[in-house]
């Protein structure tokens, strides 16, 4: 459940996600979609101390809490969820302002046709290749479909 932020709070987590997070888009298969695949959002923000993520999580009331090996991680999953949570903050984003314009030209592009998909698909690759770390990671592209 989705709680109310203030003014305050959404440039704070902006900050966050400005300084620490990441907005990012998937290309899976999905046995369930009409064509086979979807492309999914998250967000997440990273920090060494669990608390540090851990009142994130209860002051937005969405979310989860995942541990890596060096660090915790708030991570938004829920489409519902990324596209409020994306919303309250882009007013106060300046790092990532890009990143949240092809989020929302995702969550905007229909999918009612491969094509629709295929280019939904190639919006999430151009997000992606914002994130400096994907580049040498990420394995889902627009072409597996």
């Amino acid at each position: 459940m989705r709680k109310l932020v203030s003014k305050v709070q959404r440039a704070y987590l902006a900050g966050f996600i400005d300084g620490d997070g990441a907005i990012m888009a998937f290309i899976e298969k999905h046995s369930e979609k009409r064509f086979g695949f979807r492309v999914r959002t998250e967000i997440k923000i990273t920090q060494t101390h669990e608390k540090d993520v851990l009142w994130i999580k209860q002051l937005t009331g969405i979310g989860y809490i995942r541990k890596n090996v060096r660090a915790y991680e708030w991570i938004i999953r829920d489409q519902k969820a990324v596209k409020w949570f994306a919303e309250i903050i882009t007013p106060y984003v300046h790092g990532k302002k890009k990143q949240l314009e092809y989020l929302e030209k995702i969550f905007m592009h229909p999918n009612n046709t491969k094509d629709d998909l295929i280019k939904t698909a190639h919006l999430a690759d151009t997000l992606s290749s914002f994130n400096v770390r994907s580049k040498n990671r990420r394995k889902n592209y627009a072409t597996m479909i």
